[in-house]
């Protein structure tokens, strides 16, 4: 059985409001929201999950406040020895603009998407202003329908409520499975103590609250996708 390591890849950070995470709690807190890819290493893929946005972001003093580099996408892909055209595949977790604006960039790539993201995509409500429906146009997209294998010792699971069609990238570690979120959050969505924090944004918050605390139970380790903490390892789990 195929096992991996999770190589997070800081490629933009943003400055936002804490309740954009978290659903009535703590708005006027400003924080600092790194944006990610995710690189899997292990077996004979490059696997790639998101790609970040293509306008490079960095707050003036972010670096040392969050305590870890950003940098472009090419530039972070070669940090862990890898080239945009080498990229064998991308998982998407949904297609906000901040999660898919380098998947071009990458045209040898699979593109793994939900079915009802890509049909929102191509026809999105106004309510949701992040979508941009040629995003994808002209790449090699694959339409996924709720949960399924991806390939050996990576699962997607339907996790929708944020957007309509988001999914979680279940991963099989040495260290037991871990899941990167579908959608986004923080550190602050999972306290200790008690249910899982909705979304602070969602298209369905019943949604979101339940597929935020599905993925809480079922993962061993939990990767939310825009927390400052993920940013700080160089590879999940530990070396």
């Amino acid at each position: 059985m195929t096992e991996y390591t999770i190589h997070p890849l800081a490629v933009g950070i943003n400055e936002t409001d804490q309740g954009v995470m978290t659903y009535l709690r703590d708005y006027g807190k400003r924080i600092l929201l790194p944006i990610y890819a995710f690189y899997l290493k292990g077996g004979d893929r490059t696997i790639l999950v998101d790609t970040g946005l293509d306008q490079f972001v960095v707050p003036p003093g972010a670096e040392a406040a969050c305590g870890f580099r950003q940098c472009e996408f090419e530039e972070a892909l070669a940090g862990v020895g890898l080239r945009p055209e080498g990229v064998d595949m991308i998982i998407h977790t949904h297609l906000h603009n901040d999660h898919c604006e380098n998947d071009a960039k990458c045209p040898n790539a699979e593109i793994y998407v939900q079915r009802a993201e890509l049909d929102f995509l191509h026809n999105p409500h106004p309510v949701d202003h992040r979508y941009y429906p040629d995003i994808l146009d002209g790449l090699n997209v694959v339409a996924v329908e709720g949960d399924a294998a991806i390939t050996d010792g990576i699962d997607v699971i339907f996790s929708p409520g944020h957007t309509v069609g988001g999914q979680s990238i279940a991963v099989r570690t040495p260290a037991g499975r871990a899941v990167i979120t579908g959608f986004c959050c923080n550190e602050k969505n999972f306290p200790a103590a008690g249910p899982a924090v909705a979304p602070g944004v969602h298209i369905n918050l019943m949604e979101a609250y339940d597929s935020i605390q599905k993925i809480k139970r079922i993962a061993d380790i939990l990767i939310p996708i825009h927390a400052l903490s993920i940013g700080r390892m160089p590879q999940i789990p530990p070396a």
